[in-house]
This record gives C-alpha cells, structure tokens and sequence, in this order.
C-alpha cells in the first residue's frame, strides 16, 4: 500500500482489544493503528462516553474508524463528535440504528424485548454458552476459551442510549459475514441500508473475520481504503438514516 492511513479499531461489545491483533499485524507496515478504549468508569457510562473514550485513544489527527458489531453504534457517535478528524466508516458485522435509534431498537422483535428484559435483570453479559454458541461460532476451543476469560461487562448505557442524526460526508464501506450466527443477514443488511456504504463486501465467516480470518479482514479494509471514493450517495445521514432506499 503506498498511501498511508491512520485507522482505529473499535471492538464489539464485551470484546477485548486482543482480537484485532492479527489483522493490525497484518496493516502495522501500511497504517497506524489503534484500538479504541473503553471508558475509564463502566458504571453508568453512556454511549457518548464510549464515543469520547474512543476519540481519546485514536491516532492523531485524521482517521478511518473500522467498527465491529456493537461498535458500530460507537463508531457513528464518533463521526458525528469529530466529523473533521473521521475520513471514513467501515463497519464490520455492525449494528448501525436508525436516527433517535439504539442498539436495542435496531435488533428485531422480538429478540429487542427479551434482551432488554434479561439486560435489566441479569446484566449485559452474555452466559458462556450463549458466546460459544454464536458470537465464537467458527473458532477453536482455546480462542473460544480466552474470548470467555476476557469478556467484559459493558454499560447498560451502550445499548440503551439512542444515537444523534447528523449530516457527515465521509466514506462509508460494510462488510458483510456469511456464516454469522450473532447477527443474521437480514440484520446486517438492514444496517448497511441505513449506513447508505459506498462500498461493500463478503466474508464467509462468522462473527469475528478479525480472529478466524485475518488476512482476509486486512485485505478488504485495505481494499476499502485505497479504493476510489467516488460520488457520496444521496440523501445519508451520519447517524444511519437514508432519505432514499440504497440496494445493498
């Protein structure tokens, strides 16, 4: 890669910075990369606490933000604090609500209710065997293992806390994974509808490309960042709202 880029990772919900240690490996030569911190007091955090924790730990600076998951609703926060230091979204398996939406508006029914429902009476961890099940669907036991050993316990806040609209012009890109068992296809299409991408692509993988397939992951962010920008579609919002339908 010739041209340079400054690019921060912000990981999904619960999960640790060491997942992206393959793929920054891989991009360290071409890019600055660095991985979004969490805030210092998880005790009644909200989102825009994450988006501030977040801007705090990226490089300096403009840069891209690859968002995993339930980091997608951190990343759009992020575009909309700093529309000027944000040059492009790429957003990775990720949720991206509607305007005035949250994490938990953007899931279907009834699948919303129930996870508020168990968020508000046993916490915002998932048991082991639902992250066996289908957050490490696809990885061997020992990277399962340590996943659960890292796990963290995120604020109610990340997933409550409805987001902004905001208008923001920067690229915009969706990576799609075909054997996701944590965030089906038509969830994943719904959320690049609202980010309205310039730019998309597929792994068949499940809900982590970033451990079970690095070298793949690193190409495709590579590929979105040297590619052509090209017109902005139409009609977008920074917050995932598009005035007009987008085909993905």
């Amino acid at each position: 890669m010739s041209t340079h880029h400054a690019i921060l990772f912000i990981s999904g919900a619960g999960l640790p910075a060491w997942i992206w240690d393959d793929v920054q490996q891989l991009l360290d030569r071409s890019h600055h990369v660095s991985v979004a911190a969490r805030p210092t007091r998880l005790a009644g955090a909200g989102l825009r606490d994450y988006a501030e924790a977040a801007i705090g730990s990226a490089p300096s600076g403009r840069f891209a933000v690859v968002a995993h998951s339930a980091g997608g609703v951190i990343g759009t926060e992020v575009a909309r604090l700093a529309p000027e230091r944000v040059s492009a979204l790429l957003a990775v398996t990720a949720v991206i609500p509607k305007p005035r939406g949250s994490f938990l508006s953007a899931m279907p029914a009834p699948n919303r209710w129930v996870l508020g429902t168990v968020m508000r009476l046993a916490g915002t961890r998932p048991p082991n065997a639902a992250i066996r099940r289908g957050l490490a669907h696809g990885l061997d036991a020992q990277t399962t293992d340590r996943i659960i050993a890292d796990f963290a316990t995120e604020s109610r806040g990340l997933y409550h806390d409805t987001i902004a609209r905001h208008s923001w012009n920067g690229r915009r890109g969706y990576v799609f994974t075909d054997r996701d068992r944590e965030l089906p296809m038509a969830v994943q299409r719904r959320s690049a509808q609202r980010l309205g991408p310039d730019w998309t692509d597929r792994l068949d993988t499940g809900h982590v490309p970033m451990i079970e397939n690095p070298d793949a992951l690193a190409d495709s962010i590579a590929e979105f960042l040297a590619a052509d920008p090209g017109p902005h579609l139409p009609g977008v919002d920074t917050q995932g709202s598009t005035c007009a339908d987008h085909v993905v």
